[in-house]
């Protein structure tokens, strides 16, 4: 069973914005699930969709089998979260405040969950004052809190380490790691696409509210990501009009301290680094020095969403 199945979802506004545009993907159950996508990509809409605050134009969305806008109360019991806004009451402490969200969602406050939600996102210090003493971090560390009193079988993460500082920022991760572990589905939206990268098993990058892709992490960085050999001459070097038909297939850049090539795959799978490499020694001479960097998933990304100018991750190829 897919913890979601969104089916052709689309959503335009009443001044004609087009936020989704006939979206469909599954969020397979107990995955750790990247929704990626530029500023006004639409992720936040889809977030509100699956939260049921924002209501689509068209499509259907199933959580654990279930119709998410036909059982409402059903699918809410096992949802959490965590929005991008930051909204609490300034006048309850935080225990209270998840006392109270334990009721919402009819379930008696588990005072041992409660106490070890309070450690786990370094809160227990603070679980006397009011809400409105707490900084900025510390109200984002509670939302997540208050997304998980009743143990939701799936977690939404909308920003959620946005205002909170590295170390926290690190526990948080490692805790969703551990929830992740026990059977808990995480859909996680983010700017930090280095965290992404390292948590997530499966990504979906959309932009201008339709789907670019979704698939297994692994299989995109196998299947998009490129290889360029960096080679240094301590200088740029400059490329002739026969250097660009000499390397054809290689895509030759100029850098800051040399040149990069473009790395493929033989008809075996093996690198082309060998080959590549003495093809342009022998059109440069041998480098100071020579190396490999591999595209992450930031690189991928702007290239899917031409939002890089198409060329920079090359550009960017050097030591």
């Amino acid at each position: 069973m897919n913890a979601f199945e969104i089916n052709g979802l689309s959503k335009v506004y009443e001044n004609g914005n087009r936020a989704l545009n006939d979206v469909s993907l599954t969020v397979p159950k107990g995955s750790f699930y990247a929704l990626l996508g530029p500023n006004g990509a639409g992720k936040s809409t889809m977030i509100n969709i699956l939260a049921d605050t924002v209501r689509p134009s068209s499509g259907t969305v199933s959580l654990l089998g279930h119709d998410l806008f036909n059982e409402r109360n059903w699918c809410k019991r096992r949802m959490g979260v965590v929005p991008q806004e930051i909204a609490f009451d300034p006048f309850f402490t935080p225990r209270e405040v998840l006392r109270f969200t334990s009721g919402l969602f009819g379930c008696k406050p588990d005072e041992a969950w409660l106490d070890e939600l309070l450690d786990r996102l370094e809160l227990t210090v603070h679980a006397g004052k009011k809400a409105r003493q707490l900084s900025g971090g510390m109200r984002r560390r509670l939302l997540v809190a208050q997304a998980l009193v009743h143990r939701p079988e799936l977690v939404i993460l909308d920003e959620p380490t946005a205002g909170v500082d590295v170390e926290l920022r690190r526990k948080l991760w490692d805790f969703m790691r551990e929830l992740n572990d026990a059977g808990t589905t995480i859909l996680l939206t983010t700017h930090y696409l280095d965290e992404a990268e390292e948590l997530c098993d499966h990504v979906a990058i959309i932009d201008h509210g339709a789907l670019l892709t979704a698939q297994p992490m692994r299989a995109l960085m196998r299947d998009i990501a490129s290889s360029y050999l960096w080679l240094n001459y301590g200088q740029a070097v400059t490329l002739t009009d026969a250097d660009h038909d000499a390397l054809a297939g290689l895509e030759p850049r100029s850098s800051d301290e040399g040149v990069c090539l473009k790395l493929g795959r033989s008809e075996n799978g093996d690198s082309t680094f060998h080959q590549t490499y003495q093809a342009a020694v022998a059109r440069f001479g041998p480098p100071l020095d020579a190396g490999v960097r591999s595209e992450d998933l930031e690189d991928v990304f702007l290239r899917l969403t031409r939002r890089a100018g198409g060329d920079d991750a090359a550009a960017e190829c050097k030591s």
